[in-house]
């Protein structure tokens, strides 16, 4: 079946190394656009640290942010979907986290704002390099709302305890990520990047069959399996090689880019691992 829409991941998978697209792999995902096919950027980051690629590669589908937490359309400004974290449960976790570790830092992502109480330069996210918080103050004056994405960041060992700590007492109610060593991730317990993609699908008019999905952590398992076409890259974790379809290049040699012209641009040709 024809492929229609292609999800791809961001770090790890469309970017290389240096955190930017190749003109190798900008050239093939515009030929691809050019080609009736829908990219969706589906992703951890939130949407405007996400723009700068949308707009280089001047796409028009909505994208994912938060690992599912979130999907926007830049071009309408909705948003499709949003499953926070309710403050009450956001407060618990935070008061638990200081409770074991009193320096521990709280971050909130609630839509497309960063909300925090101080800033740490040991301590930055990826987006945090780029852009600076929208809010700086007491957590009691931002932690009275849903949150999209709870981010608690200190030293890698503390982390680890804090996030079994949180499994234990919260358990069925957010989903934890650890990235980057000093940085957990705190997301409602239903957002995944399959939800997302399905009401993604939906609005695109899309079936399943129809969609290729491209990434290479342990968060882009669900998306791999729901899409018609499950691709890995060649730099992937043991849970996103164990059910992929494909296995395509390293990130740093234009693999999604590859994996897109060979199965889409090229034509489809017989499953293989």
């Amino acid at each position: 079946m024809k492929i229609h829409m292609v999800a791809i991941d961001l770090d790890g998978t469309l970017l290389n190394s240096a955190k930017q697209i190749t003109d190798a792999t900008a050239a093939i995902l515009r030929s691809t656009r050019a080609a009736g096919v829908h990219i969706v950027l589906a992703t951890a980051r939130p949407p405007r640290s996400v723009m700068p690629f949308y707009t280089l590669l001047d796409l028009d589908a909505p994208m994912i942010n938060y690992n599912g937490a979130l999907v926007y359309d830049p071009l309408s400004q909705r948003v499709l979907l949003h499953r926070p974290v309710a403050s009450k449960i956001a407060r618990r976790i935070a008061a638990l986290a200081r409770e074991m570790v009193p320096d521990v830092l709280v971050s909130a992502e609630i839509l497309d704002r960063w909300y925090t109480d101080r800033l740490e330069a040991e301590y930055l996210t990826e987006t945090a390099r780029l852009h600076r918080p929208d809010v700086v103050a007491p957590l009691e004056e931002w932690l009275n709302q849903p949150v999209t994405k709870l981010l608690l960041l200190g030293p890698p060992h503390r982390l680890a305890d804090i996030a079994a700590a949180i499994r234990r007492e919260f358990l069925h109610q957010v989903t934890i990520v650890q990235t980057e060593g000093y940085l957990l991730q705190v997301t409602h317990a239903t957002a995944s990047k399959s939800q997302a993609l399905r009401v993604v699908a939906g609005e695109l008019g899309v079936t399943r069959e129809q969609v290729m999905a491209i990434g290479d952590n342990a968060n882009d398992v669900g998306m791999l399996q729901w899409a018609g076409i499950g691709v890995a890259m060649a730099n992937a974790s043991p849970e996103a090689l164990k059910v992929a379809d494909y296995v395509t290049d390293h990130h740093d040699a234009d693999g999604a880019a590859n994996a897109i012209q060979k199965l889409i641009l090229s034509g489809l040709p017989k499953k293989r691992k």
